[in-house]
């Protein structure tokens, strides 16, 4: 690591605050406050353009992961038709429709075969997902290798295998939110000009969802602050939560009048 990086914050903790703006009002232009206009006055140095057809591959994937954040990591568990175990994460994943509950991940293909992971659920059709925080991140991290077909990752990583309900691939004792998933759908993507199969998504059905009592608020709901879950950024950098900040989803039968009130008295500005 660069000697001028400081060293992790251990004492960090995470809290919800106020929005940036509090006293923003409909049809308020982001000029109108003095962060707002330092955000636009940046344009004054203009716009770099990408051609996406044109532009060299892994630029292209370089500058999408830095621009695309942050984005969760599914750490996913999955075995192979011979009984190999494997252990990944993706950070091309997110969740798709909570009726039925469906997850989403992406695998992008290399030059000879697919990834292990795309191979063994397409072959197998479970897999578990599991979420990372930022205690074992180090051991989540290490299983990122590229490790040879036939290699599990999980005894270089020294997490711990737990079994799960309905599938046979083991979820991760120390992820304190894990899915037990079934293949829902597997979606071939090839480059639309050379025809090249160049990435597997795989839609997961989740059948069973393991979470620990302590990451729970009074509603029920996973709490950020005690959950402390890892999201990637670009190149290889990793985030954590930090502050969260509440605001409220205005709802058009109550605020209409206020909305419209508002959008009337700045006529065409």
């Amino acid at each position: 690591m660069a000697a001028d990086i400081p060293p992790f914050n251990s004492s960090f903790a995470y809290q919800n605050t106020l929005p940036p703006n509090p006293q923003w009002t409909y049809g308020q232009k982001i000029t109108e406050t003095p962060e707002g206009m330092a955000w636009m006055k940046g344009e004054e140095e203009g716009w770099k353009v990408v051609d996406t057809a044109k532009e060299d591959k892994f630029k292209l994937y370089q500058l999408m992961i830095s621009g695309i954040v942050p984005r969760p990591i599914a750490f996913v568990s999955s075995i192979s038709e011979s009984g190999v175990e494997n252990l990944a994460p993706f950070s091309w994943f997110n969740m798709v429709s909570h009726n039925p509950p469906l997850v989403s991940i992406c695998c992008s293909d290399g030059p000879q075969r697919l990834k292990d992971t795309a191979a063994n659920i397409k072959a197998t059709k479970s897999f578990t997902v599991n979420i990372i925080s930022e205690p074992f991140i180090e051991s989540a991290n290490v299983t990122s290798v590229d490790a040879p077909e036939g290699v599990s990752e999980w005894p270089i990583s020294a997490l711990t295998k737990e079994k799960s309900i309905h599938v046979k691939p083991a979820r991760v004792k120390e992820s304190a939110f894990s899915m037990e998933c079934e293949l829902f759908q597997s979606i071939d993507i090839a480059d639309p000009a050379s025809g090249a199969h160049t990435t597997t998504m795989i839609l997961g059905h989740v059948k069973y969802i393991h979470v620990r009592n302590d990451m729970l608020d009074e509603r029920g709901n996973v709490d950020p602050a005690k959950f402390r879950p890892v999201g990637r950024m670009g190149d290889i950098t990793y985030s954590r939560v930090g502050d969260g900040f509440r605001l409220t989803r205005p709802a058009w039968a109550k605020e209409q009048e206020t909305i419209e009130k508002a959008i009337e008295g700045r006529g065409d500005e």
